[in-house]
């Protein structure tokens, strides 16, 4: 099943960032510059991007880099990351890692930020929860998780692509995360803010240990 889904997701990289841009329109700059403005990293600092598929977030979270603080960006699927290869070639404080999520190849307290876009809805059953609690494992004392996630779609054709995406990671699971999902997080988190973002389909949650 995680070599199927695997290959879904290097299929899926090369429509990727055309469906994000059709269900969020031209609102993605606007979140993820706000997204990166929340991190919470000093000099020599470090921001870890968990199921970072194309790098959408990394050239954000660049610009909010201090002097020798870097970024790094975690995903399975190979296709995914061949994207963000791309992305991020002219910058010196991004690096990419194939890994999976629910086993980080890190130390404990290795990083001062955590963030997710559009993405960890679709971490299945254990996946989930693993990963969470490797979060908060690599994750300095008090730091916060970033985590942005869709709102249903409104326009039809674009509901049921994100339902049919929905169906392949098990739709009951997905939909808890996407309408409960400070509920869910705060069995994990002290702390659990959500931020909504009038008109642009998505909403941020700042979760802190």
């Amino acid at each position: 099943m995680r070599k199927f889904r695997q290959k879904y997701y290097d299929w899926f990289s090369h429509v990727y960032d055309q469906f994000i841009k059709m269900h969020s329109s031209n609102q993605q700059g606007t979140l993820k510059t706000h997204l990166a403005q929340k991190t919470e990293v000093e000099k020599g600092g470090k921001i870890l991007d968990i199921c970072t598929g194309t790098g959408g977030l990394l050239t954000y979270l660049d610009k909010q880099l201090k002097d020798d603080s870097l970024a790094v960006g975690v995903d399975f699927s190979s296709g995914m990351l061949s994207v963000a290869k791309e992305k991020i070639r002219n910058s010196k404080r991004l690096f990419l890692v194939q890994a999976d999520v629910s086993k980080l190849p890190f130390k404990d307290q290795a990083f001062d930020t955590v963030t997710c876009a559009h993405a960890f809805y679709e971490l299945k059953g254990k996946d989930q929860e693993n990963c969470l609690r490797e979060i908060i494992r690599t994750l300095k004392p008090g730091k916060p998780f970033l985590m942005m996630e869709h709102d249903i779609p409104e326009k039809p054709l674009i509901r049921l692509l994100f339902y049919i995406r929905m169906m392949s990671m098990g739709a009951r699971k997905a939909l808890e995360i996407l309408i409960n999902e400070k509920e869910m997080l705060s069995n994990y988190f002290k702390s659990v803010e959500k931020i909504n973002t009038a008109g642009a389909k998505s909403k941020i949650l700042i979760c802190r240990p």
